[in-house]
């Protein structure tokens, strides 16, 4: 089967990460992380390295669960949270946040997939109105589903904002990685530095197999989060398979040279659509991500051979992910059957 542009989900688990399971499977180690577990040690250590030494860390299996369990910690059923219309936690999660917080949502449409303070003062107005849900948690994508990154200076705006009005500020980290490539700074530069309150740090889309971690950046707010994390069926009792992963995605750099490699892919492919007459390339190329406008009428002949996800049905904007394991046959192998179809 050729690699597919759908999404980084779909890319196999990198070599690195594959070795640790192999190496860690082997003999009793306590269940749940618990007493003094070494491995669930081990990896908690390396996040506070890279996100201080005051931040807590809760491993759970995904990335649908790290939002819904973060944002429902800090909410109450009559609050709400307030994000992109394009947000994972809005499109993609099947209303669990909804289902399992109680709390509704406020979207902003955005053309970038990032939100501004000035946007969110509107649901202000409801603050202290018994007739309306009370917003509390403001929750952002990076990377956004639009690719697009915020610089450390937006974010904080963004955080100021929120403590300003006695709110929180919650980030959703599936591609942190790739963000941080793409800023060319260490994550807490445009986290725990800029004042956010609670992340979702994801691995699964840069080489791990499964795990993601949630991460208190302000320790107040983890208080008993750990029954929030085993009522919402999120304790794993094989802690090492996912402390292990995360321990190794954090030494040496793997992270890095994973998401270096996914967003260097990402640029040259833009680089040879941009080449093509009739395609039109939509949004940045921030990171990993590349939009672009094909003609309706070739889409299904190419995705016969490569597939990919149509963005937008009315203008033929599809996007097209690369992944750590992606390479430059993957991208000629692409481009050449574009060609193909145009002829």
């Amino acid at each position: 089967m050729k690699k597919s542009f759908a999404s980084d989900n779909w890319s196999g688990v990198c070599p690195e990460i594959m070795d640790s399971l192999t190496q860690v499977n082997a003999g009793h180690v306590a269940a749940y992380g618990e007493l003094e577990e070494p491995f669930t040690q081990a990896a908690e250590k390396k996040f506070k390295k890279y996100f201080g030494e005051n931040s807590r860390v809760f491993f759970v299996y995904n990335g649908t669960a790290a939002n819904v369990l973060a944002i429902g910690h800090l909410l109450k059923s009559y609050q709400a949270v307030v994000a992109a219309h394009s947000a994972h936690i809005n499109e993609d999660e099947c209303g669990a946040p909804e289902k399992f917080t109680g709390s509704k949502i406020l979207e902003i449409e955005t053309e970038d997939g990032k939100i501004k303070p000035e946007q969110i003062k509107p649901f202000l107005n409801s603050i202290g109105f018994q007739h309306h849900v009370q917003p509390k948690v403001i929750s952002i994508s990076q990377v956004t589903e639009k690719g697009t990154v915020y610089t450390p200076q937006e974010v904080r705006n963004l955080a100021d904002f929120a403590h300003q009005n006695n709110m929180f500020l919650h980030l959703d980290g599936a591609r942190i990685s790739n963000a941080a490539v793409s800023l060319g700074l260490e994550f807490r530069n445009f986290t725990t530095n800029a004042g956010v309150d609670v992340l979702s740090f994801g691995g699964t889309k840069n080489g791990m197999m499964f795990g993601e971690a949630v991460i208190f950046l302000n320790p107040e707010l983890a208080h008993d989060f750990e029954y929030t994390r085993k009522q919402g069926m999120q304790l794993h009792s094989k802690m090492r398979y996912i402390a292990i992963q995360f321990d190794r995605y954090l030494t040496d750099d793997l992270w890095k040279k994973n998401a270096e490699h996914a967003n260097k892919m990402a640029k040259l492919l833009a680089k040879q659509l941009l080449s093509i007459e009739k395609l039109q390339i939509t949004r940045p190329v921030d990171a990993n991500g590349v939009f672009v406008i094909i003609p309706q009428e070739i889409i299904s002949q190419i995705k016969r051979s490569y597939f990919f996800h149509v963005w937008d049905e009315t203008t033929s904007e599809v996007r097209l992910m690369c992944s750590w394991d992606t390479t430059e046959a993957d991208i000629n192998g692409f481009v050449e059957e574009v060609k193909k179809a145009l002829r």
